[in-house]
């Protein structure tokens, strides 16, 4: 894993590239710049393991990110390969608990990184767009809620 520093003109336009920012303005952007970094990773690097603490959330700017969860025998079974503009970690952030998968970077990759001290100091500071923020994650989460379902629903038949 590799910190890099990134001017705010180009954090800003990763918050834009991801999809997940649409709605914000550009003030609102600039002004949440501030509480993310960049951070890479090399093919191979583990991002997070199952089971570990949710102290950041990351989205993802470049490169593939392999999810996995282990099963009831102990053994990973890769669940997703995620690309740009996807979120991970972010249940464990706004839940509270312990990660539910482990990311693997499948490729190099680049990730903006939010913090759970840095979400906490957001909601203190600029609320309204912590709000926007927090919100944006709820319809990834909703997203990935309901087309697990569907996915569970098309194997029970």
């Amino acid at each position: 894993m590799t910190k890099t520093s990134a001017g705010s003109e180009k954090i800003c336009d990763m918050l834009l590239d991801s999809g997940s920012f649409d709605s914000f303005s550009m003030a609102e952007l600039q002004a949440m710049e501030v509480y993310f970094r960049v951070v890479t990773y090399a093919a191979g690097e583990v991002i997070f393991k199952e089971g570990d603490a949710g102290t950041f959330m990351c989205l993802i700017h470049s490169g593939e990110v392999a999810v996995s969860k282990e099963n009831s025998s102990r053994q990973d079974v890769q669940i997703a390969i995620l690309r740009r503009g996807r979120a991970i970690g972010e249940m464990a952030v706004i839940d509270g608990e312990r990660r539910s998968a482990t990311c693997v970077a499948e490729t190099a990759c680049c990730l903006l990184i939010l913090s759970k001290e840095s979400l906490d100091k957001m909601l203190n500071d600029i609320p309204r767009s912590a709000a926007k923020v927090i919100r944006a994650l709820a319809v990834s989460v909703s997203r990935r809620l309901r087309l697990a379902v569907g996915k569970l629903v098309d194997h029970a038949d």
